[in-house]
């Protein structure tokens, strides 16, 4: 197994990050999260700052939702510096949050084609929205609460398979009523191999070439 621990704001990534030790399969990505972008715009030099001593950027993006929408111009100011400091670093893996602001996250994405790869964590937009997130050659992180919904099984159906990854979107999602541990994400192989039509055993083997094509060997290990 391997694992990506997103942050949520700069301040927490040296701590986070300092949990794991050498040669560990757990990497950590450098965030400043969309719902708290209001209350820690003033971290972004410390994202500056720690961006260099990492590969991996999330988690990051938009969210149109009632409670956060006040703060939208906030959002997207933090949104487009941090993609447009990926950009200037050379690129960055980024998990990507876009809830009810698909299509303003894709727009940013596309007036920033150098950021890096993007991963559209729990994508929830529409079909033309997500045929658009191909085409600007977005990836997919699926959970197991993301294979519940009809509708979410849908647009999991339309994403090519070469270009999905697992995740559990723990401690916030929660499988029979307890957080998530990175260890479910083998529901959502289970979930995956289902829709595809495959066995659990292909599923797997599907997703880690994903990974490994995604970050190359070297970097996994790196």
């Amino acid at each position: 197994m391997y694992v990506l621990s997103v942050t949520t704001t700069p301040s927490a990534w040296k701590g986070t990050s300092a949990l794991v030790g050498p040669g560990a399969r757990i990497r950590t990505a450098l965030g400043l999260h969309p719902q708290l972008a209001h209350l820690r715009s003033g971290e972004l030099p410390l994202f500056d700052e720690y961006l260099n001593e990492s590969m991996y950027v999330g988690e990051i993006g938009l969210d149109g939702a009632p409670d956060y929408k006040r703060y939208w111009q906030t959002q997207v100011a933090v949104f487009d510096h941090i993609l447009k400091a990926c950009q200037s670093a050379g690129g960055r893996i980024m998990s990507i949050h876009s809830r009810r602001a698909s299509a303003a996250v894709l727009d940013h994405l596309e007036g920033n084609s150098e950021a890096g790869t993007p991963i559209l964590h729990w994508f929830s937009g529409s079909k033309r929205e997500l045929e658009r997130a191909v085409a600007l050659g977005c990836w997919f992180s699926v959970g197991p609460a993301m294979l519940v919904a009809e509708k979410s099984r849908g647009l999991v159906r339309d994403m090519p398979t070469e270009r999905v990854l697992t995740e559990t979107d723990g401690p916030f999602a929660q499988i029979d009523g307890v957080a998530a541990k990175p260890w479910d994400a083998h529901r959502a192989t289970e979930g995956l191999a289902e829709l595809w039509g495959m066995s659990i055993s292909d599923a797997d083997r599907l997703l880690h070439a994903n990974l490994r094509r995604l970050v190359g060997t070297g970097s996994m290990a790196s």
